[in-house]
This record gives C-alpha cells, sequence and structure tokens, in this order.
C-alpha cells in the first residue's frame, strides 16, 4: 500500500531542466568563441587596413596565439578549481570575467595608446588576461553534462555543447564583420562584452551544480537522468591531482586531443584569410564560405556525440568508444588535402566543410571520455586534456603564417602554394591524433578486465 501511494505521487512525464541547463552551456560555448574569434575579424576587416595601427598579420596571429597561451596555461588549473568550487562558480567566474576583458579589448585601439605605438601590447595583455578567466569553460561544461544527462545522452549533451563553439565561430565572421561595419570594431567589442555579461547573469540565477539543487526539477527527471548511471566503483587513491597523470589512457588522450586542437585553430584562425586574402575570394563570399566550413563543423560535433551514443550502446568494450574517433580523423586527413588541390571555390568549400565535419565528430567522444577517465576528478583530468588540445592549437595561428612565409622564401612559390602547405600539416596533425586510439581505454574496460 504505501508502495503504491509512493509511486502514485511522483510525476509520470519528468521535467526539462536538464536541456535548459545544457542550453546554457551551449549558449556559452557559443559566446566564448565568438569573444576569442572576434578579434580575427576585427584584424580582417578593419584593423589591417589602417595603417596607423601597424599591426601586421604575424603580430594579428600572435595576438590570437597569446589568449590561447594563457588559456591553456591556466587549463589544468581551472579543472582543479572546477573539483574544489563547482562548475556551477566556476562558470559564474568565466562568464563575467569573459564579459569584462571582451569588452576592454575596445581600449587597444584608443588614440593615445595607437600614436605611442601600445596598441600591438595592449592588446596582448588584454586577450592574454581574457584567456585566463576563460579557461574553466570546457571542463566545467564536460563537468556539468556528466551531472546533468543520464549515461546514455552524455555524448550527445558534450555533442551540443561542443558543436555551439563552432557555431559561433562560424557567425563571428558574417555577424561580427556586419557589426564593425556599422558601429567600428571598437564599439563591436563593448556590444559583445554587454552581451556576455548578460548571459553570465542568467546562468548565474538559474543553474546549479546538481540536479537535485534545483528547485524545478521533479523527481521523475532526476530518476531519469540517475537511471542507467553505473554505481561509481570504489575509490582508493585520494592523492593529489598530479598522479592522474599516470594514467596512460588520460595522457593519450590528451595528446590526441592536441593533434585535433591543431587542426581546429587552424581553420578557426585562418580560414576567413584563406578565402579572402590567398583565394582572392570578395568580402561578403569569404565571410559566408568561412561561416559554411564552421557550421559544417557544428553538425559534425553534434552528429558525432549522437553516433557515439549509439556504438558506445553496440559495440561492446573499447572499439565502442574508439571506432568514431579512429575513423572521423583518417577522413579528415583525406579530406584537406583534397580541399587544398581543388581549385573550384565550391569544391574547397566542399571538402574543407567535410573535413572539419570528420574532426569535430570526435570533439563530444574526447571529452566525455576525459570526465570518465577522471572520475571524482573529471574536472581535473577534463582540463589536463584540454590543455593538451590548446598547447598545440595554440601553435597554429601563429605558426601557419610563419611557415607559410618560410616557405615562400625558401622554395621561391606562390603565395597561394606557400598557405596550402602551411595547412597541409592539419592533415598530418589528424593521423596523428587518429592512431592514439588503438591505446585508448575506457575505464569500464579496465574495471571489466579487473573482474574477470
Amino acid at each position: 500500500m504505501s508502495q503504491t501511494a509512493s509511486s502514485s505521487v511522483l510525476p509520470a512525464v519528468p521535467t526539462s531542466v536538464r536541456w535548459q541547463i545544457v542550453g546554457l552551456l551551449v549558449a556559452y560555448s557559443f559566446m566564448t568563441w565568438f569573444n576569442r574569434v572576434s578579434i580575427q575579424v576585427a584584424y580582417d576587416v578593419q584593423i589591417s587596413q589602417n595603417s596607423q595601427y601597424g599591426i601586421t598579420d604575424t603580430q594579428a596571429g600572435l595576438i590570437s596565439s597569446v589568449f590561447l597561451w594563457a588559456y591553456t596555461v591556466c587549463m589544468t588549473p581551472g579543472g582543479w578549481l572546477i573539483d574544489r568550487i563547482g562548475p556551477w562558480a566556476a562558470l559564474f567566474l568565466m562568464g563575467f570575467g569573459s564579459a569584462v576583458f571582451g569588452a576592454l579589448t575596445a581600449i587597444g585601439g584608443h588614440p593615445a595608446l595607437v600614436s605611442a605605438g601600445l596598441m600591438f601590447s595592449a592588446l596582448l595583455v588584454i586577450r592574454a588576461l581574457m584567456g585566463v578567466v576563460t579557461a574553466p569553460v570546457y571542463p566545467a561544461s564536460s563537468r556539468l553534462v556528466s551531472h546533468w544527462m543520464p549515461l546514455s545522452q552524455r555524448r550527445l549533451g558534450n555533442g551540443f555543447v561542443q558543436g555551439a563553439a563552432a557555431v559561433g565561430i562560424s557567425c563571428t565572421f558574417p555577424v561580427f564583420g556586419w557589426l564593425t561595419d556599422q558601429v567600428g570594431w571598437q564599439l563591436g567589442f563593448v556590444i559583445t562584452g554587454s552581451l556576455t555579461a548578460l548571459l553570465a547573469l542568467l546562468w548565474t540565477v538559474h543553474a546549479t551544480d546538481l540536479p537535485r539543487q534545483h528547485r524545478l526539477v521533479n523527481d521523475a527527471e532526476r530518476h531519469w537522468i540517475e537511471a542507467g548511471n553505473p554505481p561509481a566503483p570504489p575509490r582508493h587513491d585520494h592523492g593529489p591531482w598530479w598522479t592522474l597523470l599516470r594514467n596512460r589512457s588520460l595522457i593519450l588522450l590528451t595528446i590526441s586531443y592536441a593533434a585535433i586542437g591543431y587542426v581546429e585553430y587552424l581553420f578557426f584562425f585562418w580560414v576567413h584569410h584563406y578565402f579572402k586574402k590567398i583565394r582572392k575570394v570578395g568580402d561578403d563570399e569569404s565571410r559566408i564560405y568561412a561561416a559554411i566550413v564552421l557550421l559544417a563543423m557544428a553538425v559534425g560535433m553534434i552528429a558525432g556525440g549522437a553516433i557515439a551514443d549509439w556504438t558506445r550502446r553496440t559495440i561492446r568494450g573499447r572499439w565502442g568508444t574508439a571506432l568514431i574517433p579512429l575513423i572521423a580523423l583518417s577522413a579528415a586527413a583525406v579530406l584537406v588535402i583534397l580541399g587544398l588541390l581543388a581549385e573550384q571555390t565550391t569544391l574547397v568549400v566542399l571538402w574543407l566543410s567535410l573535413a572539419l565535419a570528420a574532426v569535430g565528430a570526435t570533439e563530444a567522444p574526447v571529452w566525455t571520455m576525459a570526465v570518465e577517465l577522471g572520475g571524482p576528478r573529471g574536472g581535473t583530468a577534463a582540463g589536463i586534456c584540454n590543455t593538451g588540445g590548446n598547447a598545440l592549437g595554440a601553435v597554429a595561428p601563429y605558426f601557419t603564417p610563419l611557415m607559410s612565409g618560410w616557405i615562400l622564401v625558401l622554395f621561391d612559390v606562390s603565395e597561394k602554394e606557400s598557405w596550402q602547405w602551411a595547412i597541409s600539416l592539419g592533415s598530418a596533425a589528424a593521423i596523428s591524433g587518429a592512431v592514439l586510439w588503438f591505446w585508448i581505454t575506457p575505464p569500464e574496460t579496465h574495471t571489466a578486465s579487473r573482474a574477470a
């Protein structure tokens, strides 16, 4: 009788607060990437056109890279912070910090700094500090996905979050380009910083670390989230965070993600430049083509998450998790070369779009695996993994034009050919990242082996 009465009061339909939380994480992912890539758009559209600024292509790449270097250095400490104060608090700090330094980017163009020759230095400092405060965004997001989504949908949830990054990047070229055309690049940064602050405020009042802490989550939704999740195995390793560095699978995953990061950042920061300046496509067309390529990546991220959830359910053992990264990165390596060899612009867009979609398909498996390998220190494990992704990724914005310049001088080729050779390194990186998945083992496989 009591069991019947108890079950009768449980709501039949789960609430959908988990998707609202994922939606906020998606918005954060979109906005943080929009903010970080907007400096490159501002450079292409207006800063590079003003000789008084004196900012070169290599310096513009360095401004983009310094954000990534600071972001990378603070990634593992950011993961440690997440595990100490919780992902909600980390994203609270990240949101408002990103808003402040995004808006402060406008100061770089102040006439006093320009006349004193300090614009480049000012932008380096501001963007580096922005990288510091942005560091927790993805480790915290992946940690929250593990709290708010059932095991069967975690890769899909991470796919949406990671896909929003590519959407944010793709929208930056046409949207921020249009905004700078209308109000100038400095006011454009003030506007986008203000929008980021509004998003941070929404996060503050609506999100929580756990479903049980949220007043709008009913019992049915809590049951849905928890059902199917394996019981946490007993853990006896309560040592410091650096003991995670002894986890071979986590280290291999980190190196693989470094290769993925190199490919992604190469295209994030230079695809618009490649279409506009190297292939001599018009302003509007180059923005659209850059957006198409990066939107394809977003589609790949979401689709990759959904397919990876399916392979995890249907294929036993490590191959259920490794199959998508192996196939996707191998395909990306071939597609990048096809895109560089194509002469017709439509074919270039097609091949590069498919290449970035394939790379994007690996994001959700990587982030879900990192959190699972970390267990109760999932935030720190995700931070370590993302350190690798950004350590090598941060090289791409600076190294790509630098290598193109070396090739141009050493081999006496055209500017277009020098850029194609520089970009082709992304293909080699993709193959390297794929091979490592032969030795990455999910935690439940270790558990099963010990049980046997």
